[in-house]
């Protein structure tokens, strides 16, 4: 299911400690590792230079540090504007996974101050593990929370989770379905019961199959903010979430202005979330 990763590794940030922990599961541990640094063009030969440097210290420095299998990783610095670069050699390898760390700007911050991760999340239909700079303790996978609704993306998060963690002693699924309700208020904990929602009750028998331990939860109200509240009341290590791309092939090279914008459900628990994100994507 994951054999080939793409971790976009900056020098900074969390995604080096996010890697380690993902090298503890049997499943990543099989895959195929592409540790990748971009270098920015810069306005003089000199500087280029000592940029390339750098980033060959930074690729050498994480592939020490993460303790790869030396056949099994691979290292490629590049020259150009990270975002695009990120994508190019997302397809070049055929990534199953991008790991990206992210600032959580949202919107039109996102875009004025040229957010990475924002753009690769719009222009790549491959799955994305976004982990936040800085802004909390990357912890091992136990705790995993899976937001489930009708989509095929959906049911492949649930896969995905299930193939986690049923190698993972102590692990834990938390099965999420969100209803709409007019009069719930933001932050209103008052929940209908998960235990007659037919959508929970189809992905519980999928963890039954597996013997995962798992808890069900069918709150009311907004999504995006349901799903980020319950991840944090929870003490979540891991969302994993459904993020189909719904444009048409022809405009597959373009910006999604609703996730530009931070109207989209992923593109809120991207920024909001408590823990790392996965981003499972089926391009319809």
């Amino acid at each position: 299911m994951i054999e080939k990763i793409l971790l976009a590794d900056s020098g900074t940030g969390n995604t080096e400690a996010m890697m380690k922990v993902l090298m503890e599961i049997p499943l990543i541990q099989r895959a195929a590792v592409t540790v990748l640094h971009v270098v920015p063009s810069q306005v003089s030969a000199e500087t280029m230079t000592a940029k390339w440097e750098a980033g060959g210290r930074t690729l050498a420095t994480a592939i020490n540090t993460l303790h790869l299998d030396p056949s099994r990783v691979t290292a490629i610095l590049r020259e150009g504007d990270p975002k695009d670069v990120v994508v190019q050699v997302a397809e070049e390898i055929d990534a199953d996974l991008i790991i990206m760390g992210s600032r959580g700007l949202q919107g039109l911050k996102a875009i004025l101050e040229n957010s990475v991760s924002q753009y690769v999340f719009q222009l790549s239909s491959r799955p994305m593990l976004l982990v936040k700079d800085d802004l909390y303790t990357v912890r091992p996978i136990k705790r995993v929370l899976v937001a489930m609704d009708k989509s095929d993306s959906a049911k492949e998060g649930l896969n995905l989770a299930i193939a986690l963690l049923r190698d993972i002693k102590g692990g834990e699924l938390t099965l999420v379905h969100t209803v709409s309700s007019l009069k719930a208020k933001p932050f209103d904990v008052t929940s209908p019961d998960p235990n007659q929602d037919p959508i929970l009750l189809a992905a519980a028998e999928e963890a039954k199959k597996y013997s995962i331990p798992y808890k069900l939860a069918a709150p009311e109200g907004k999504a995006g903010q349901r799903i980020c509240q319950l991840a944090e009341d929870r003490h979540m290590d891991l969302i994993i979430l459904g993020s189909p791309d719904r444009r048409p092939s022809i405009a597959k090279g373009l910006p999604d202005l609703d996730r530009l914008l931070g109207e989209s459900l992923s593109d809120f628990v991207r920024v909001y979330a408590p823990c790392p994100v996965l981003l499972t994507r089926l391009a319809s």
